[in-house]
């Protein structure tokens, strides 16, 4: 069965359509958890809330946690959004979290 979500420009529009859905077949992916993961621990270091970091990188605040938790599989334009907020290379992200 083919899925398929509602395209929106910006993250203010998501409200629009309701949260964004996880990933509904990479949902739990390890590589996605461990990035998650790597994401949360960074977070954390810095001392910010989930809304915080989600303000900070211009994404909504439940996809931001849908992000930590591995159910959303990132697009690179929003991993650049989160890493720049963190002041952290994208790059280092995906090292962390051995993929």
């Amino acid at each position: 069965m083919l899925v398929s979500y509602p395209v929106v420009s910006n993250t203010a529009r998501l409200h629009d359509y309701g949260v964004a859905k996880p990933s509904p077949s990479l949902a739990g992916h390890p590589a996605l958890v461990a990035l998650g993961a790597v994401i949360r621990a960074e977070r954390l270091v810095q001392g910010l809330s989930q809304e915080a970091l989600a303000d900070k990188a211009n994404i909504d605040r439940s996809y931001m946690g849908g992000i930590e938790r591995g159910e959303h599989n990132i697009a690179i334009v929003n991993l650049l959004k989160v890493a720049d907020a963190l002041n952290v290379k994208a790059s280092t992200f995906l090292e962390k979290s051995n993929y």
